[in-house]
């Protein structure tokens, strides 16, 4: 009996345990039930989702997400909030993780790639699974016209630049170009072309109240001028390979603009008169029917002049522009493309010139107070451009005479009847240029040279001499050799005896962009905590030698400032080329991506 019953409880024991494991009951689910894993590209997102069994968690150390196709290299992404388990952070139920394209895009990925997802992961019942790896076949969706636009305003690197102008139709590009001039045209880069254009209006206008058709015209010849400079700039640098804008910011032509400048402030003084001789003038009206009067020659030199002081705005597309054309030979798209993105950053001026016609107030003696407020205006653009060739003591006196230069001519003092009621308003103004111009001039007998923060000696007595970075060197807290006589082989030879990456920065002493990287980036705490795992190097390419130029050949840049990279394994890294004043947040950014 005994036996029987033996017998009959074995039966039952396997037989309940086979129809368990028929059914899939045996306590632990499958590999693949126990983690479901999904991935699809949604818009500008990489979609991922794993779907967890009953009963089943991951640890957040064990989960990975990488990219192994065309390239290797591990994603950073925005995990959900786990919680607690035996010491641990796990996962359960669902855990949904988005990855941006744009992190993959960052890497030089912009077709085909393959997503791998690797975790390990455990039942409550006490198993533990052999590590799961799900490969994902996805491709970067092809990008609209607003992203790639976008993705273009925020690129410094004039070499991605000729890829978009190399695989675009030229309809795409010339428009294209159009829109990011516009867009340029609302950033500070286009704010000193009004003030100048404005006061050209009043000059022409004299004693008459000038209509809008006349405020149309000078506004066109103005920005017809700038347009066709950076055209012709552009073009015959791509052609001959010369960095002719670079040449045109020689301290000789920046003397010529501020002598020019200079000139222009006296004459809104009222001092004298600049005009054209009488018989260039009846030839000039001949030829444009009358459309302008005698504006047209001083205002197209203008709008020469203004395409430089504004120059280091459009240094990335007018670089990418430039490299097109060198390397394609395809000329005309290229200056389509330029003189479309110098209109776009000219509409805003167009309409200045419109409203000046249109909205400006009947003839009087306001006029004669406009046009002395334009001259202050040349005068700080004339500063504006000494100071880059000056030292930079000489820059902040200039400026500190002008801010009380003008506050007296103001008449700051004058307590006559004139200055009743809310025209005090107009003194007290008077008074902060005062005493701001005081306080620069008191900063500068202290030593300190800062615009933004005259008082910075007295404030900050304790800064080291060897880490400060005046406006014509750079700070020894970034270990560098002598900037000039840099050769290929030179260069080469200092990356290649570098183990970490290397950060070469072309520069010269006349590059106010140049001066910013100095005096602005590459002090801001943050980048130099991050550049501190860099080799860095400087080029000083001022005298413009045969081996300067080499480099710059050799390298894809024109002119200044641009920042090159190399990795670990001393490979230059093109695609993370920089070109113009990056700002510090964006710099950091940069480097970060860089290992």
């Amino acid at each position: 009996m005994k036996i029987l019953q033996l017998l009959l409880a074995i039966t039952l024991f396997l037989s309940g345990g086979f129809d368990s494991a028929k059914k899939g009951k045996s306590g632990f689910l499958s590999a693949d039930k126990a983690f479901q894993v999904s991935a699809e590209v949604d818009g500008d997102v990489v979609e991922t989702k794993i779907i967890l069994g009953d009963k089943i968690h991951i640890g957040d150390s064990s989960l990975k997400y990488m990219v192994v196709k065309p390239k290797e290299f591990e994603l950073d992404v925005e995990r959900p909030k786990g919680h607690i388990q035996n010491g641990d952070t796990v996962y359960t139920g669902e855990v949904n993780v988005d990855i941006p394209i744009s992190k993959i895009t960052s890497h030089d990925i912009n077709g085909s790639f393959t997503l791998k997802i690797a975790l390990e992961g455990c039942s409550d019942n006490g198993i533990c699974y052999n590590p799961i790896e799900k490969e994902f076949e996805l491709k970067v969706p092809e990008p609209s016209f607003f992203t790639k636009l976008k993705s273009l305003l925020d690129e410094s690197n004039s070499a991605n630049i000729v890829d978009v102008l190399t695989n675009e139709s030229s309809t795409f590009i010339i428009f294209l170009f159009f829109i990011f001039g516009v867009l340029l045209s609302l950033t500070p880069c286009i704010f000193p072309m009004i003030p100048i254009l404005s006061s050209i209006i009043v000059s022409q206008a004299g004693k008459e109240r000038p209509t809008a058709l006349k405020g149309l015209g000078t506004s066109l010849v103005y920005v017809l001028s700038m347009a066709v400079t950076y055209t012709l700039v552009g073009v015959i640098s791509g052609l001959i390979g010369a960095d002719i804008q670079s040449a045109l910011q020689s301290p000789y032509m920046f003397f010529t603009f501020a002598v020019i400048f200079f000139a222009l402030a006296i004459s809104l003084f009222g001092y004298y008169e600049i005009q054209l001789p009488a018989s260039w003038q009846s030839k000039i009206n001949s030829i444009s029917d009358n459309a302008q009067g005698n504006g047209i020659a001083s205002t197209a030199i203008m709008g020469f002049l203004s395409a430089f002081i504004i120059g280091p705005c459009v240094a990335p597309p007018l670089a990418g522009a430039v490299l097109f054309i060198s390397k394609t030979g395809d000329a005309f798209l290229g200056g389509s493309a330029l003189f479309a993105m110098s209109m776009g950053m000219g509409l805003p001026l167009i309409l200045v010139g419109i409203g000046a016609g249109k909205f400006m107030p009947k003839p009087g003696g306001w006029m004669s107070t406009v046009s002395k407020t334009f001259g202050v205006v040349m005068l700080g653009v004339a500063i504006f451009m000494i100071g880059k060739i000056v030292p930079a003591w000489l820059e902040t006196l200039l400026w500190s005479l002008l801010f009380m230069g003008t506050a007296l001519h103001m008449g700051v003092f004058d307590d006559s009847s004139r200055y009743r009621g809310a025209f005090k308003l107009f003194q007290l103004l008077a008074l902060i240029f005062l005493l701001y111009g005081a306080s620069i001039f008191i900063g500068l007998l202290s030593g300190s040279y800062s615009m933004l923060r005259p008082f910075e000696n007295f404030t900050q007595p304790k800064v080291v001499a060897s880490t400060a970075i005046t406006a014509n060197k750079r700070g020894k807290e970034i270990e560098e050799t002598s900037h000039l006589g840099y050769s290929i082989k030179r260069l080469l030879d200092e990356v290649k005896s570098s183990d970490k990456p290397v950060i070469v920065d072309f520069n010269k002493q006349s590059c106010p962009s140049c001066r910013e990287l100095e005096n602005i980036t590459f002090v801001d705490p943050a980048v130099k905590k991050e550049m501190e795992r860099f080799t860095f190097i400087s080029v000083d390419i001022t005298k413009n030698t045969d081996d300067d130029k080499a480099l710059l050949r050799e390298y894809e840049l024109m002119g200044t400032p641009n920042i090159i990279f190399f990795d670990k394994e001393n490979k230059f890294l093109r695609k993370k080329s920089l070109t113009g004043y990056v700002p510090p947040e964006k710099f950091l950014n940069h480097l970060q991506s860089i290992q």
